[in-house]
């Protein structure tokens, strides 16, 4: 039950109980906070609150908060907040959040509430309605414990969803406030989401015979489950799922050599999985909302096919279907970030005649691009990524009529396919529906999805190192503006390989430096990655020892 008004008292009574540790700095990024568990007690506390204070400012909008650390070992957690319609938290407000986060004291924190308040206009009696999930890391309950201590502070109503994956909770959000309206995203329940994606999956491959099973790394965490739970309402007649690396309750398995970032990374399966050659698999993250499919083909060479991949799979199924259904004036456009691979830019522009944007890495600015078009595709290489439909072309989709049997069928297509996709933020089970759907639809295998375009050899390097924030970007993070002359240093290395392409980029969650590179062969590839890695850590503070494969 809400309280009347702030009680500043209570308030304070309450965050007395979740201290601030000392010497800590917080900042909210793009993947919300996130660090070691045992640092985050009070600033679940802090989040409970602002979340509350985000539902009346939107006059009692259901907001939603994620407990989760997606692919981060198992001892990290994280927390983000949802906006109303299953959005990332607006960029204005995750400055509130750093500075509830960062508050020192008690009065301090009410200080810092006072003021969110003052400025935003919000109405202290306004009723709050947060709903919350976590991820299956064994610290999850007692973050939640600190979670609702602020929650309740703030007088907000709780809605608990217990485990969940990040996407799912993201889809509660937005059927919660949407519910009896023209633009209804479906059922706030955990089957609801299950029927809305199977229902529309069984449209799209309707008469299409069933592919051989499909083999899903779940990386040990939520989405092994979940998975097994959506696969109920389709069916094995429909598609066949072979599940591995699902154990949630064992210590220390969560995305330990498995999971989506550790086969993109290290390009080869995951521990557990002994694939026989050209058969397909995908691998999920710890918190399901990426996915990278892959195979060994007839040599046993391993491939990768990342987020660029599916991005132009899909790009390519929606255009087909959107000329099979004589629909004119549709505007479809991809948007990447640095890390797509040049080859699938390529394809894209020249190949498939799609407009490519290039925007910094970060689902947010992805997210904000995509909407710009009436189709808008978007996939970071990593595999998180979505499909943004604009409310007119869904109007369009939902209301045309063909002239013809065939259009009308690619028009029933296209409107299982708008509720297939997971709109608001990537979703990996959704997204493996995604890419089941449209193989099946055109009887593919990987094999055949892999002629479309070939990667140039890439690889993905960390650098551990003392001080990340001195890494300052610019070009949408392809070039580096400081530490000053480093850039100029990595372009000498790059203009010495065929097709060579290399940027440096701070993580955004660790005191770590991401470098990618790209070349003609393999060996160069890798030759340029392991110098630039060489490079940024023996010019920009690299820590822990030179890892031996540097050059």
């Amino acid at each position: 039950m809400s309280l009347p008004t702030f009680d500043y008292i209570k308030l304070k009574e309450a965050a007395l109980r979740h201290p601030k540790p000392a010497n800590i700095t917080y900042s909210y990024g793009t993947a919300g906070f996130r660090t070691r568990a045992n640092l985050l007690d009070s600033v679940l506390f802090r989040v409970g609150i602002l979340a509350a204070l985000r539902s009346k400012k939107f006059n009692s909008k259901t907001i939603g908060v994620m407990i989760t650390a997606s692919h981060n070992p198992e001892e990290d957690n994280g927390v983000k907040l949802v906006d109303p319609r299953g959005e990332m938290l607006e960029q204005a407000w995750e400055d509130y959040a750093t500075q509830l986060a960062n508050s020192t004291s008690a009065d301090a924190l009410v200080d810092v509430v006072k003021n969110i308040i003052a400025v935003n206009d919000i109405e202290p009696s306004e009723n709050a309605i947060v709903v919350y999930a976590r991820d299956t890391r064994p610290s999850g309950p007692k973050l939640v414990e600190a979670l609702e201590d602020g929650l309740k502070a703030a007088g907000a109503q709780l809605i608990d969803f217990g485990i969940k994956t990040t996407p799912q909770l993201h889809y509660f959000v937005r059927a919660y406030n949407t519910r009896g309206t023209p633009d209804s995203y479906g059922e706030s329940t955990e089957d609801g989401y299950y029927k809305k994606l199977a229902t529309a999956y069984l449209k799209v491959v309707e008469g299409k015979p069933r592919l051989s099973p499909i083999n899903v790394d779940a990386a040990n965490g939520v989405g092994g489950p979940k998975l097994r739970e959506l696969w109920k309402f389709i069916g094995e007649d429909a598609l066949k799922v072979n599940i591995i690396n699902d154990d949630v309750e064992t210590r220390g398995k969560l995305n330990y050599n498995c999971g989506a970032d550790f086969v993109k990374t290290q390009q080869k399966p995951p521990f557990g999985l002994d694939l026989p050659k050209e058969q397909r698999a995908a691998s999920l993250d710890g918190d399901a909302d990426r996915i990278v499919y892959y195979y060994l083909d007839a040599d046993g060479s391993f491939r990768l096919f990342d987020g660029d991949k599916i991005a132009s799979l899909a790009a390519g199924f929606i255009i087909d279907l959107v000329k099979a259904a004589g629909i004119e004036g549709i505007n479809v456009g991809v948007v990447q970030t640095a890390y797509a691979n040049g080859s699938s830019t390529e394809y894209l522009t020249k190949v498939l005649g799609v407009p490519v944007a290039c925007v910094p890495t970060g689902v947010k600015h992805l997210h904000h691009e995509a909407e710009k078009y009436d189709i808008g595709v978007y996939f970071e290489a990593n595999g998180h990524g979505t499909i943004l439909f604009s409310s007119q072309v869904q109007n369009t989709i939902r209301t045309a009529t063909g002239n013809t049997s065939s259009q009308n069928t690619a028009l029933k297509q296209l409107r299982a396919l708008i509720d297939l996709i997971n709109q608001t933020v990537g979703d990996a089970l959704s997204d493996l529906l995604l890419v089941e759907a449209i193989l099946t639809h055109r009887q593919w295998s990987l094999k055949n999805w892999d002629q479309a375009y070939t990667d140039l050899p890439n690889r993905l390097v960390k650098v551990t190192v003392s001080d990340r924030h001195i890494f300052k970007t610019i070009d949408a993070e392809r070039k580096l503006l400081e530490p000053e002359g480093l850039q100029e240093k990595l372009d000498f290395l790059v203009a010495q390989y065929q097709k060579g392409r290399s940027f440096i980029r701070p993580s955004g969650t660790e005191d770590v430096v991401r470098v990618y590179a790209e070349a003609a062969t393999r060996q160069e590839c890798d030759k340029l990655a392991f110098k630039v890695g060489g490079l940024v850590y023996d010019e920009a503070g690299g820590t822990g020892g030179r890892p031996k494969e540097f050059l």
